[in-house]
C-alpha cells in the first residue's frame, strides 16, 4: 500500500513542478491560481512521502519518488512544454526509469 501512496505522491511532485513552469508563463490573477495548484501539490506530495516512509526505507523511498518526480515533469517539459526531446535526454530519462524500477525490485519491502 505504501508503495502506491510513494507513485502517487511522486505524481504530485510532477504537479507541483508543472505548476510552476505554468506560473512563469501566467499573467494576472492566474498566477496566484498556479501557485495556489502548486502549494496544494507540494503538501499533497510531502504528507505522502512521509506516509510511506514509515515502512519503506528512506534512501529507497526518496530515490523513487523523486525519480518520479523527475521523469513525470521531464515528460511534462516535453510534451506540454514542447521542450526537446532530442536522443540524449530521452536516453538519460530512459535510464532514471530503469533505476527506479530497479530501486523497487531490490527493495525488501
Amino acid at each position: 500500500m505504501n508503495w502506491i501512496l510513494l507513485i502517487i505522491g511522486g505524481l504530485f511532485e510532477v504537479g507541483f513542478a508543472s505548476c510552476l513552469g505554468k506560473a512563469k508563463h501566467a499573467t494576472g490573477i492566474a498566477v496566484y491560481g498556479w501557485y495556489a495548484g502548486f502549494a496544494v501539490c507540494l503538501t499533497i506530495s510531502m504528507l505522502l512521502l512521509i506516509k510511506a516512509t514509515q515502512t519503506l526505507p528512506i534512501g529507497t523511498a526518496y530515490a523513487v519518488w523523486t525519480g518520479i518526480g523527475a521523469v513525470g515533469t521531464v515528460l511534462v517539459g516535453i510534451f506540454v512544454f514542447k521542450e526537446s526531446a532530442e536522443f540524449w535526454r530521452v536516453f538519460f530519462l530512459a535510464t532514471l526509469i530503469m533505476s527506479i524500477i530497479g530501486l523497487k525490485v531490490v527493495s525488501p519491502h
